[in-house]
């Protein structure tokens, strides 16, 4: 259990390094439809927060979301929280994990949702316990969690053993609020 969850961290940390310096060069990917704007105006560079990105999904947050409004997630037995997302209208198991940068599918969630793996260009190298594994750039057309959902989600499918997917900043940084109080986060 530890190993894969150093393994899990791991992949966490080159998918969020990985990521940053792809979204920091300009780019064009493929028929992913995905690109990173390299004059950015954020004082900070920080592309999972701006509100504006060429090719990205410009919508503030408020007006990405939709349902109640407010979702509420027991942390589980290993100290993590775990969402069921509609992810392109499959439904998805993800770890909450604001410490990625993005939304990190496996590579058996991603063909779940219908995405050919294989047919999407790799854009870099993710170093993990198990090896260097490509990622690949997508973009999601919606993200739900119990109602409240954010269209246009920048994502990335890496090719490695994670065991889950992990709902990340892209999607997190899109809404009102993440808080944590004890063993329950709320998501606005």
């Amino acid at each position: 259990m530890l190993g894969r969850m150093l393994g899990l961290v791991a992949v966490v940390a080159a998918v969020s390094v990985g990521m940053a310096g792809i979204a920091s060069r300009t780019a064009s990917i493929g028929n992913a439809g995905v690109a990173a704007d390299a004059d950015n105006d954020d004082a900070n560079g920080n592309w999972t927060t701006a509100k504006r990105r060429h090719g990205w999904s410009s919508a503030p947050a408020a007006a990405a979301r939709g349902g109640s409004g407010e979702v509420r997630i027991g942390r589980a037995g290993d100290s993590h929280f775990y969402a069921d997302a509609d992810v392109d209208g499959a439904n998805i198991r993800m770890m909450v994990d604001s410490g990625a940068s993005i939304v990190a599918l496996t590579r058996r969630d991603a063909e779940a949702i219908g995405i050919d793996v294989d047919r999407l260009p790799v854009a870099g190298m993710a170093n993990t316990a198990g090896g260097a594994v490509p990622m690949r750039p997508v973009m999601l057309d919606s993200v739900e969690v119990d109602g409240i959902e954010v269209r246009g989600v920048q994502a990335a499918v890496v090719d490695a053993d994670m065991g889950v997917s992990l709902l990340g900043q892209s999607f997190l940084s899109r809404l009102d609020a993440v808080n944590i109080e004890g063993d329950t986060m709320t998501l606005r």
